[in-house]
């Protein structure tokens, strides 16, 4: 368990400054402690009851095994995100948020694996058998996409959540996160909006000291939850052996008891009863084929699956069931079972169905060439 963090730390990280008074957020208001030189003070006991809310939530979602992906593209926020977050091997934005980013993930996964193909092409030799100019470009595409894309290069699906340094600044970040539900965690300045985000922090999104206080214990909170997640999977593998132990070792004098009391005295009774025996389980035997083998009812021209799922369901599983039933009754039943069957004319399906039953398939296919789509 990581240590908690104290409001002394946080005072001394100075998190407490807010932006000018003129600059502020009415909807911050809830945050501020108070004014001073015309400065807003952030309220630390908040930020505390705030970043513990948010730690535990990160927890859980590092614990599922989902990623989480920071976002801090401002100066004196980029080093210290990139350090600590690249310690517990989650995806980090720091040079330029991609437009579409999130919203239009597929395109950005096309450039992370254009930049595997280069690797390859390194690789195999490829690399070598371009002109010098060639290789040139292709060295200065692959710079380009690792600095832009190269700490997402493993995300391979959507992230669980975002942690953003200023929203501010990743305005767009926010508002793709949003449109598409992803939880968003953030350090809120007095300037900026609580609204936007699920987990606001209030804090000093400016001093490289109060980012790295928030991102140190922020990052604690997911290396704790990669480790539960690493502790589950180990006791899982655990109990998977002990369950196979322990069923080796009920089979085990099972086999031994089973011929000391059975074999001795069913030899004098065998001849008697292994006759009649057999015959009564013969019987239901055959019973339980005859009902798993339901006829394809799609041999019927303009019976498709789903039509034909809605007919077994109403107990018409064979062709000689289908025969018996008249065009209206059948109709009845698609109308009941979907309202997108209910177009469907069935008036054929008997006469049809008679000429499978009767194993007429030759007389049938013939039939189905001459009318088109079932209707005479």
């Amino acid at each position: 368990m990581a240590s908690k963090i104290e409001v002394k730390d946080l005072l001394e990280a100075g998190v407490h400054f807010g932006h000018l008074t003129r600059k502020w957020n009415p909807n911050m208001a809830p945050y501020i402690y108070m004014e001073r030189n015309g400065i807003h003070v952030i309220n630390l006991y908040k930020t505390v009851a705030k970043l513990e809310e948010a730690n535990e939530a990160l927890k859980k979602i590092a614990s599922s095994g989902r990623k989480i992906l920071f976002v801090a593209t401002k100066k004196q926020a980029k080093d210290i995100v990139a350090d600590k977050v690249s310690k517990v091997n989650m995806p980090y934005i720091t040079e330029r948020w991609p437009g579409g980013m999130l919203t239009n993930f597929v395109t950005i996964r096309k450039a992370v694996k254009k930049m595997a193909a280069i690797d390859r092409m390194k690789k195999d030799g490829t690399f070598n058998t371009l002109s010098k100019k060639e290789r040139l470009q292709v060295d200065r595409l692959r710079a380009k996409l690792d600095k832009n894309l190269g700490s997402i290069a493993d995300m391979t699906r959507l992230p669980g959540a975002l942690f953003i340094v200023d929203t501010m600044r990743e305005h767009i970040a926010v508002k793709e996160a949003q449109k598409l539900n992803i939880p968003i965690f953030a350090m809120v300045d007095t300037n900026s909006d609580p609204r936007d985000v699920d987990y606001a922090i209030p804090s000093n999104d400016d001093a490289g000291k109060s980012i790295e206080a928030i991102m140190e214990s922020v990052t604690n909170a997911v290396a704790e939850g990669l480790e539960e997640r690493k502790n589950e999977k180990g006791s899982g593998k655990d109990k998977e052996k002990e369950e196979a132990k322990a069923a080796k070792k009920e089979e085990a004098p099972k086999k031994e008891e089973a011929p000391k009391k059975e074999e001795a005295p069913k030899k004098e009774e065998k001849a008697a009863e292994e006759k009649p025996a057999k015959k009564a389980e013969a019987a239901p035997k055959k019973e339980t084929k005859k009902e798993a083998k339901p006829d394809d009812l799609t041999k019927i021209e303009g019976i498709g699956p789903k039509t034909a799922e809605a007919l077994v369901a109403n107990g018409v599983t064979t062709f000689a069931e289908l025969a018996d039933k008249d065009a209206e009754t059948i109709k009845e039943i698609l109308t009941e079972a979907s309202t997108t069957l209910a177009h469907l004319d069935p008036t054929s399906w008997p006469k049809q169905a008679k000429m499978a039953a009767d194993g007429k398939w030759d007389e049938l296919k013939e039939w189905q060439d001459n009318v088109k789509g079932g209707v005479e």
